[in-house]
């Protein structure tokens, strides 16, 4: 008789991350991740050498000093995604991997394609260093000299209100794109990935940067992606001062355009640093609350304790609170009210940031169309209207969509995942 191979269980390539008494366990590739107690990393640590379940049983036993149910741990493993199935792909980019989505319209592959030792230097602390420096500077800059702060006025930088807009929507999108661009060069700097996607913010449209690798890595290596777009504004936001302030200092000559641009750009930079200050929209801020604190889902274990206090909890969220981790709760706690306060406060951000921006845009619009068709000005009002509107079309858009995912989302609330970090 010929003796029969002891089975093997194939697992996908995860990685593990101690967090004080517990492991942090999960599939970059698929941006799942868990928190399982010590026994359970000796269990996986074990399959991944190519132990079989027998011989992960008796290392976990001998570890716990008591029997371990491997069997029902594995089967926890692979409603996970954690085990190969025989039709996966033995590469780790395989098609067959699906990446959990966390924004109504993403990318479905991570952005690699840069090595991470030329990202280094722009992470190290001499760089950290710059960005704290500039950070510093233009904090002095609007001390020493208010007539630097910004208004909503500034963001007109012609008469043609439209026109105006019109210059200033590519260079917004420019700092955006640099400020979730460095997102990624962080994440690339400490060995992982990134993806992109567009979510909203209660009536904000916002581009966000996926970071859910990081849970891959240590804590500590984790708060710089984090604060890395608050660095590339820090930045810009100096370069743009300087500019007016060698100006105003008459240290050179600029045209008034320049320099009604340095100060329009000054007010989209600035209002984007103060949007990431709230926490309570999971911007940046938010996801180095989450690091800081140690939390795993401070997210979804908020909304939970806001529905517990309101009594609309319902038995399969009593049991998802329960099952909650201590961190989350001990965080949520209080966190909870700091988001309830935050909605009048977002409001407030969108009365004295965007309305005054928004009513100057509108009245520009109607009295362009209020000339008729056959007038030129009507054309090209409606034309440059279509291009100033269309990010309000996209909240609706991204709104609609994600209330169609909501289901979907919800039978995967429990697990932790990697923050995304928006810019409006």
């Amino acid at each position: 008789m010929t003796a029969t191979a002891p089975e093997q269980i194939r697992l996908r390539p995860l990685t593990l991350v101690q967090d004080a008494d517990e492991t942090l366990v999960g599939d970059p590739q698929t941006a799942t991740f868990v928190s399982v107690p010590a026994v359970g990393a000796v269990v996986i640590r074990a399959l991944q050498r190519g132990a079989s379940p027998r011989e992960a049983a008796l290392e976990a036993e001998k570890h716990s000093g008591e029997p371990v149910d491997v069997e029902s741990f594995v089967e926890a493993l692979r409603e996970l995604g954690f085990v190969r199935d025989s039709g996966d792909g033995c590469e780790e980019n395989s098609d067959a991997v699906k990446v959990q989505r966390t924004a109504p319209i993403q990318q479905r592959r991570w952005v690699t394609g840069l090595n991470p030792r030329w990202a280094k230097p722009f992470f190290s602390p001499a760089a950290w260093a710059v960005y704290a420096a500039t950070l510093l500077f233009s904090i002095g800059c609007f001390a020493l000299h208010p007539a630097l702060i910004p208004s909503p006025e500034d963001t007109f930088v012609l008469e043609d209100r439209g026109l105006s807009l019109l210059i200033l929507l590519p260079l917004s999108y420019l700092t955006t794109a640099l400020h979730e661009g460095w997102h990624w060069l962080g994440a690339r700097a400490a060995g992982v990935a990134a993806r992109f996607g567009i979510d909203r913010r209660l009536c904000f449209l916002v581009f966000e940067t996926d970071l859910s690798q990081l849970w891959s890595l240590p804590r500590r290596q984790r708060l710089g992606p984090q604060l890395a777009g608050l660095a590339a504004d820090s930045f810009i936001l100096a370069g743009l001062l300087a500019t007016q302030l060698a100006e105003e200092e008459g240290w050179i000559s600029l045209a008034p355009v320049v320099t009604n641009l340095a100060a329009a750009m000054t007010f989209v930079v600035i209002t984007g640093m103060i949007w990431q200050s709230m926490i309570f929209l999971r911007t940046d801020l938010y996801g180095a609350l989450v690091t800081i604190t140690g939390c795993h889902n401070l997210w979804e274990v908020k909304t939970l304790l806001l529905r517990r206090t309101a009594k609309r909890l319902s038995q399969t969220q009593r049991e998802q609170l329960a099952a909650a981790h201590p961190r989350d709760i001990a965080i949520g706690r209080w966190f909870r009210w700091i988001y309830l306060m935050g909605i009048p406060l977002t409001l407030a951000y969108y009365a004295i940031f965007q309305v005054p921006v928004l009513i100057g845009a509108i009245a520009w619009s109607i009295q362009g169309i209020a000339t008729g068709p056959a007038q030129g000005r009507f054309w090209l009002t409606l034309a440059e209207s279509m291009a100033i509107y269309i990010p309000l079309l996209l909240v609706l858009i991204t709104s609609v969509k994600a209330r169609l995912d909501r289901i979907a989302a919800r039978s995967s609330s429990h697990r932790p995942r990697g923050e995304s970090h928006a810019t409006v």
